[in-house]
């Protein structure tokens, strides 16, 4: 009963994106108050809210407004992403299994790969489009449930489907990144996939373009320790150089 209540709370903060109190004292009569808030308090245990003054928020609600909505960040910064792309492409064997983020930043590396047969896996919808573009492209879309505002795949569908992968290089990209909080995202689910597709990497590249450096969001997905490559349009500032040196990471700017 508690489990089934818990879901069906779940089900309606991501659906409509926030609740009250109120309006789960009206879905679930028979429970009381401090019951509906246990409910909400391991509902942001397991990442799924945040909680706020009478009621909760989605945390990708919460996500999209800190990161914004796709559409927009694909225009913004376009000159320094396509340099990162073309610095990226020149880092990859496309002969070996290949994994690319959603993200603006990896649109870009995805939009630059050369013409001849690669294997790509990749969580992000549009990705995927611009990949199938190009016929000598063999392209997986992750499947799950789709994050509106990241159009990226993620859940317990998509990582049941990434424990079955062998991954050689993921092409990352990230919404924050600095030396206290590591790589972070404003989204709990993509940051999920995230970690799963690292620990299944064998190398990971990770894109970052100057706006992103010294940006931190709620979620932290994954530690300088966790990557081989980062690549950036601009020189980090000398606190990241020494820190990616100390953590044997390779910085190309």
């Amino acid at each position: 009963m508690k489990i089934a209540r818990r879901e069906d709370i779940r089900h309606y903060i991501e659906a409509k994106g926030e609740v009250t109190l109120l309006e789960l004292q009206e879905m679930f009569p028979d429970c009381s108050m401090m019951t509906l808030r246990r409910d909400l308090i391991h509902l942001e245990e397991e990442g799924i809210v945040k909680r706020t003054r009478g009621g909760a928020v989605s945390i990708d609600r919460l996500g999209g407004i800190i990161d914004g909505r796709y559409n927009q960040r694909v225009m913004d910064h376009t000159s320094s992403k396509m340099d990162i792309a073309r610095k990226a492409i020149e880092l990859v064997d496309l002969s070996c299994s290949l994994y690319i983020d959603s993200g603006s930043t990896t649109m870009f590396f995805a939009k630059q790969l050369p013409d001849q047969h690669c294997s790509v896996l990749t969580s992000g919808v549009n990705t995927a489009l611009e990949l199938t573009k190009n016929p000598k492209h063999s392209v997986t879309l992750l499947g799950g449930h789709l994050n509106h505002n990241t159009l990226s795949c993620g859940g317990a569908q998509a990582l049941a489907y990434l424990n079955t992968v062998n991954i050689d290089t993921a092409v990352m990209a990230t919404s924050g990144f600095s030396v206290e909080y590591g790589f972070t995202s404003g989204s709990y689910t993509d940051c999920e996939v995230k970690r799963a597709v690292i620990a299944r990497a064998r190398r990971t590249i990770m894109l970052v373009d100057s706006s992103k450096i010294g940006r931190s969001l709620p979620t932290t997905f994954a530690n300088l320790s966790d990557v081989e490559i980062i690549v950036s349009d601009v020189k980090p500032t000398e606190d990241i150089v020494n820190a990616c040196a100390e953590a044997g990471v390779q910085l190309v700017f």
